[in-house]
């Protein structure tokens, strides 16, 4: 209409002709509107419905066939731009997170690599000693075996963690969900490692008042693992003398929360958001010493989160830990 009433009016002005002007107003109106319509259809709905295409990077379905047919077509540049501002907001996240998951990959990597190298060089020193000499010394060759059994042992240990971590997260270990007692479950894990918290005189307890019977729904063998490796780990890191105590809450109904709390050694904080990760040691050397695959926490974590349920921790240098799980209460 811009275009079509001024030179409508332009031809009346030169002819002074009625009918002159209305059918240049009516031609002019009808081949600019077809023209307007043509460049933008076929021109730049034709380039946005391209963009889309690489955006979505699939053959369009028909669902996507009406929309590109339909709907797009209907929407402004600025509704376009959103939707082009939104999908790359979206790939940016999802770049990030490969970098992330990238650099992860590089450290776990690394980590594995040296958790293996530093147990087979152990075995080959003793294996090159023992070829070199040292079998003629009864004494000396016994303790180079029982070093290299040790470290033996130990990329065992560390072959089946990383086997068990890979077959929870694949799900080819099913649950066994059974009910039973979690004070019962946790006072046999406490005599089972009574030398190991005799040996530094920790007092193992259940916290008061929460020593009532509370059932939980789950599988039975996989909690026992992971509080057993949070009890040895509450016992590698605890101080002389000290004290773990066990917390069960029951919180909504339908969950049970269990607590560990310890006054040992404690984690930093910048440590804690990583505890979890495979190989991730707070202190390497001390962490070493003390043994273990590092996978521990890992593996805790897994079975927990395999049972739809989460883990927390808390933690303070030279004042302790807590760290727990929710479960599953008793099933009616």
């Amino acid at each position: 209409m811009a275009v079509a009433l001024p030179v409508g009016f332009g031809f009346w002005f030169i002819t002074s002709n009625w009918w002159v002007l209305m059918w240049a107003l009516i031609i002019c109106f009808f081949g600019t509107y077809l023209l307007f319509q043509f460049v933008l259809e076929w021109f730049i709905y034709r380039k946005i419905k391209l963009i889309y295409k690489f955006i979505y990077q699939t053959k369009a379905n028909k669902r996507e066939e009406t929309y590109y047919k339909y709907i797009l077509p209907q929407k402004s540049i600025d509704e376009v731009r959103e939707d082009v501002e939104k999908w790359a907001e979206q790939r940016s996240a999802e770049i990030e997170l490969l970098k992330t998951n990238e650099a992860y990959r590089k450290e776990f990597l690394q980590n594995l690599s040296h958790e293996f190298k530093t147990p087979i060089f152990a075995i080959q020193g003793y294996v090159d000693s023992l070829l070199g000499g040292a079998m003629e010394n009864p004494d000396l060759s016994k303790r180079f075996l029982e070093n290299a059994a040790k470290n033996v042992d130990r990329m065992v240990n560390l072959a089946e963690d990383l086997d068990e971590i890979t077959r929870l997260e694949s799900g080819e270990q099913p649950l066994t969900k059974v009910q039973f007692v979690i004070q019962d479950l946790i006072k046999e894990i406490y005599d089972t490692l009574s030398i190991k918290t005799a040996a530094k005189n920790i007092k193992t307890s259940i916290k008061k008042g929460c020593e009532a019977p509370v059932v939980v729904f789950a599988d039975k063998e996989k909690i026992r693992q992971v509080i057993n490796n949070l009890l040895e780990n509450a016992t590698k890191y605890g101080k002389q003398d000290g004290t773990i105590v066990a917390s069960i809450y029951k919180t909504d109904g339908r969950h049970v929360l269990i607590e560990f709390s310890d006054d040992g050694i404690g984690i930093g904080e910048e440590h804690l958001p990583r505890i979890f990760e495979r190989f991730y040691r707070t202190d390497r050397g001390r962490s070493r010493d003390v043994g273990g695959t590092g996978l521990g926490l890992a593996i805790c974590k897994h079975i927990v989160e395999a049972h739809g349920e989460t883990m927390h921790v808390r933690s303070k240098l030279d004042v302790g830990t807590t760290i727990g799980f929710t479960l599953e209460a008793k099933k009616d």
